[in-house]
């Protein structure tokens, strides 16, 4: 943790801090003038700033301006005696964390600190895993569609509306706009509208005053205030409380919005980007989205697609996902045979990419080898794509229906060769029916169901032996082995 930095002209109030903050196991640097205090940026930042609000060569308030300038996130604590209350409680009009009166008991003065210390480490957790999020993943058509509209939007300031299925990664995007953006230096705050209660959120984003309500102790800032400067995220917007809808159309008419329990208004400067997975034209004709508010809203909407609409992704995102979750866990990351991944590029992910992100990391935990195979992915995944695939032959690891050319059901049986008309028609006919079907990659479907067809009969053969199924083939040993790790042929 950073150290608190303390400013203050009367040397005995440092003094008294100082030790209360170190009896509690915190880092003090403390100082006489703000002057002093801007110039020791340049070396470093502190956790949280304590400022007394009348100084000489300065004050606190100014002080606080240029802070919110350059360290948007940086929670600031007003001192002030009593007969400046009114300048205090300003200050917080200009993004203060909180303020304390002169005299002040000690022990809430820390607990107060502390609170400080919290939410800015919260924050900072936030930023790190927001630049340790990978850039959005994606080589099909679609999402390229998406990455030029990021970058054609990054550097507007205007209203965002990102719909999209859940689970289909609208949250990276926002973040990925923000990213891009001037306001990147900025916090960026997001908010699920549908997970907080209803007598909760309009507190949740405005704030409100100290006494605002029942339990209300302290003052508490929301979070279009955490957000000054940045980028506020509304997802599952459709969910809002019509009254909540009205609230913030007026913020986005305005730029202004009071604290729960407040009189005075205070000014937004946020980027607001809201996202649902719902059809909020039919929420406006039902009566539950104010149609206002949806115009206000839908100055550029970005589609993101499902993840069934981009099965081209499924692999790099796969690898991705199974590279992550091994390292979080300490683990050398799982490879997938390139028939489970076929497996997964059929199955049509209703959870869309979260649900694809949670499949790796059980099968980083569940799966027995280094090597996932078909039988490894969950029961689920297996028997959607084989009820998927019932109208077409199955392939057998002992037999091929759809390549008839080959009768291995018997181990000492002898190959049947028809005709090349015939084998190479029954071919054609089983790439039609998938070409029609609109399956990708057919070409590459149809090699693998060849030669697992092809291996599965030089093993029956001899009765799993690979080298001398390689001979009789005429590949290398080496060549076979991985030829069934590939195929997801081994037991």
């Amino acid at each position: 943790m950073k150290p608190i930095w303390l400013v203050d002209d009367d040397a005995s109030i440092r003094f008294v801090l100082e030790k209360a903050l170190q009896k509690s196991g915190m880092e003090v640097r403390s100082f006489s003038n703000p002057r002093d205090v801007l110039s020791a940026f340049a070396e470093g930042c502190p956790q949280v700033l304590i400022s007394d609000i009348r100084m000489p060569g300065g004050n606190g308030i100014d002080l606080l301006q240029q802070i919110r300038q350059s360290h948007p996130g940086l929670p600031v604590i007003i001192m002030t005696a009593y007969s400046d209350l009114d300048s205090a409680v300003a200050s917080l009009q200009g993004g203060a964390f909180d303020y304390l009166s002169k005299p002040f008991d000690v022990d809430k003065a820390v607990e107060l600190i502390q609170r400080a210390v919290d939410e800015s480490l919260r924050e900072e957790q936030a930023d790190e895993a927001h630049n340790e999020a990978p850039e959005l993943l994606g080589q099909a058509p679609a999402m390229q569609d998406v990455f030029r509209a990021i970058g054609r939007l990054a550097h507007s300031q205007v209203t965002v509306l990102i719909t999209g299925e859940s689970g289909s990664g609208k949250e990276l995007v926002a973040r990925a706009l923000h990213k891009h953006s001037p306001r990147s230096g900025g916090p960026f705050v997001a908010i699920n509208t549908a997970a907080i209660p209803k007598d909760l959120l309009e507190s949740e984003l405005f704030g409100h005053e100290r006494g605002a309500f029942t339990g209300a102790q302290t003052l508490r800032r929301g979070r279009f205030e955490q957000a000054e400067g940045g980028t506020l995220f509304l997802d599952e917007i459709g969910d809002m409380p019509l009254e909540l809808q009205t609230r913030l159309l007026r913020v986005l008419s305005d730029g202004h919005y009071y604290r729960v329990g407040g009189h005075s208004a205070i000014k937004s400067h946020v980027r607001v980007i809201a996202a649902t997975h719902q059809n909020l034209e039919q929420r406006v004709t039902q009566g539950q989205f104010r149609e206002d508010l949806f115009h206000r809203l839908n100055v550029i909407r970005l589609r993101l697609p499902a993840l069934r609409e981009r099965s081209e992704d499924i692999a790099p995102l796969t690898k991705h996902f199974l590279q992550r979750s091994a390292q979080e866990l300490g683990v050398e990351a799982k490879r997938i045979s390139a028939e489970a991944l076929r497996v997964l590029q059929q199955f049509p992910f209703p959870g869309n990419v979260r649900q694809l992100e949670n499949l790796c990391q059980w099968l980083t935990v569940m799966a027995p080898a280094q090597t996932i195979q078909v039988k490894d992915l969950p029961d689920d995944v297996k028997t959607e794509v084989r009820s998927e695939q019932a109208p077409m032959p199955a392939v057998a690891a002992t037999a091929s229906a759809d390549i008839p050319f080959i009768a291995a059901s018997n181990p000492d049986s002898t190959a049947i060769e028809p005709s090349n008309e015939d084998w190479e028609h029954r071919v054609e006919q089983v790439a039609q029916g998938l070409i029609r079907r609109g399956e990708p990659d057919v070409m590459h479907h149809l090699t693998q169901r060849f030669e697992r067809a092809v291996i599965a009969a030089a093993l029956a053969q001899t009765h799993g032996r690979r080298i001398e199924a390689a001979q009789k083939l005429g590949i290398g040993r080496n060549t076979i082995t991985r030829k069934i790790q590939e195929l997801g042929m081994e037991e």
